[in-house]
């Protein structure tokens, strides 16, 4: 650093010789200011030579309380599913499908002109890291329904689930759908014969999908059987009992498929149904017994290149087997020419049926399908009822084309025409406009 003093002499050194009295005055300044300036350097030194001292401890913030765990708020999944049509049918009355005991249910006697389909209220959450539960009401005019309510467990791990209390069973292909989730505005006629609409249950559900890359699913439910075939016994143990497994896979970048059989163990005690006896009177039964119904379903899915946004075609097709042996109470719930005297005896039946259905979205938001329905009323053997209760040969069948607009995910507008000859001795012309909303949000269907 440059001294004072020095700068001071060079000062000095530049000036001329001045005379003694003026040179002496100037020479007493310039000490007095170096006397001044090594004042104030020498102080700076002091203090940039002193070690600092510590700053002063921060003003301590006012504590803050711990934020208490989050808790298990009620925060679920809501969803709103709208359906409703307008359906152009004949004046028939009860719409028994022929061969068959009736299995009531949804869909058995189908509203003329505008109705509801259903409105269904949908929740699901998860309850811990361990299960997750689910909910769907059905809504219709002033009853409401408990379709299904159960929970899952999902940290079993080894590809195991266990599923409790009440949902739709595993069997089969469509029987886990619902109705907004069907390609057609109507249930099988397979379906209705089996089941009414589909096969729900009050129980457990075991299910295995094994660690391979061929898709592999293997389950079994014991419930309380109470839906048809099967009737609620109030009795202690299983009522029914299913099994199903599927296998399934890719066969390039554009095709799916999946493949099943199922089994189902059902019993019944006093389960009744209304059919006509030989003079055409409504005759009351009441069945008591077993039923064991085998089904087989495949499923093949087809999109360029796994896009099915622009194009998708889907083949599915189930097929049948029921088997039921008991015994039969008929009696006429009328006095005229009654023909049914309240006998009960034997009863056994073997009858099969099967859909087969396809689907192509030819463009975007539109779709067109094509669905063929056929039953085999098989063998039934009434016993004794036999001279009161007539058999039939007609073997129930359906032909339908339906067309479809979703102007977005959440909305799809349906026409659909279908042929009708599941009724004995009718040739019905059915025609069917159909729409289905989806409010809030809403799990991805199954395959």
């Amino acid at each position: 650093m440059l001294r004072p003093a020095l700068i001071a002499a060079a000062i000095v050194a530049a000036f001329p010789a001045y005379a003694d009295s003026g040179l002496d005055a100037l020479r007493a300044e310039l000490r007095a200011m170096k006397s001044s300036y090594e004042a104030r350097i020498q102080a700076l030194e002091a203090r940039l030579e002193k070690p600092e001292s510590p700053a002063a401890p921060a003003e301590p913030l006012p504590q803050q309380t711990a934020a208490a765990p989050a808790g298990n708020h009620f925060n679920p999944d809501i969803s709103l599913i709208l359906q409703g049509r307008y359906a152009h049918l004949q004046d028939a009355g009860e719409r028994r499908i022929a061969g068959f005991l009736p299995s009531g249910g949804h869909g058995a006697d189908a509203a003329r002109g505008f109705s509801l389909d259903g409105t269904e209220l949908v929740m699901s959450a998860s309850v811990d890291p361990y299960f997750r539960g689910h909910l769907i009401l059905a809504l219709q005019d002033e009853a409401a329904e408990i379709e299904e309510a159960w929970f899952q467990t999902t940290g079993l791990g080894n590809g195991l689930s266990l599923k409790g209390g009440r949902f739709r069973s595993g069997l089969g292909y469509q029987n886990e759908q619902h109705p907004h989730a069907w390609d057609f505005a109507d249930n099988t006629l397979m379906y209705r014969a089996l089941f009414g609409e589909g096969y729900g249950n009050d129980g457990v559900q075991l299910k295995w999908v094994a660690p391979t890359d061929l898709f592999m699913e293997f389950g079994a439910e014991a419930g309380r059987g109470a839906s048809f075939p099967g009737t609620d016994r109030n009795t202690n143990g299983a009522g029914s009992v299913a099994l199903f497994g599927h296998l399934g896979g890719d066969v390039g970048a554009s095709h799916s498929w999946r493949a099943g059989v199922s089994y189902l163990h059902a019993h019944a005690r006093d389960r009744d149904s209304e059919l006509e006896d030989m003079n055409g009177v409504h005759a009351d039964t009441l069945f008591s017994g077993k039923s064991k119904t085998w089904m087989a379903d495949v499923v093949w899915k087809w999109a360029p290149n796994g896009n099915a946004r622009e194009q998708n075609f889907k083949f599915s097709a189930e097929y049948f087997r029921r088997s039921e042996r008991g015994s039969l109470l008929c009696e006429d719930n009328s006095a005229e020419d009654s023909a049914c005297t309240g006998l009960d005896d034997a009863y056994r039946s073997h009858q099969s049926g099967f859909y087969a259905q396809g689907v192509y979205q030819f463009m975007p938001r539109w779709r067109t399908g094509y669905r063929y329905d056929r039953l085999n009323p098989g063998t039934v053997d009434f016993g004794a009822n036999s001279a009161f209760l007539p058999a039939t040969d007609t073997q129930p069948t359906r032909h339908s084309l339906m067309l479809d607009y979703s102007p977005s995910e959440f909305s799809r507008l349906r026409l659909q025409y279908s042929k009708d000859k599941s009724m004995e001795g009718q040739n019905e012309n059915q025609w069917f406009v159909q729409y289905v909303h989806s409010l809030g949000s809403h799990g991805a269907h199954k395959f």
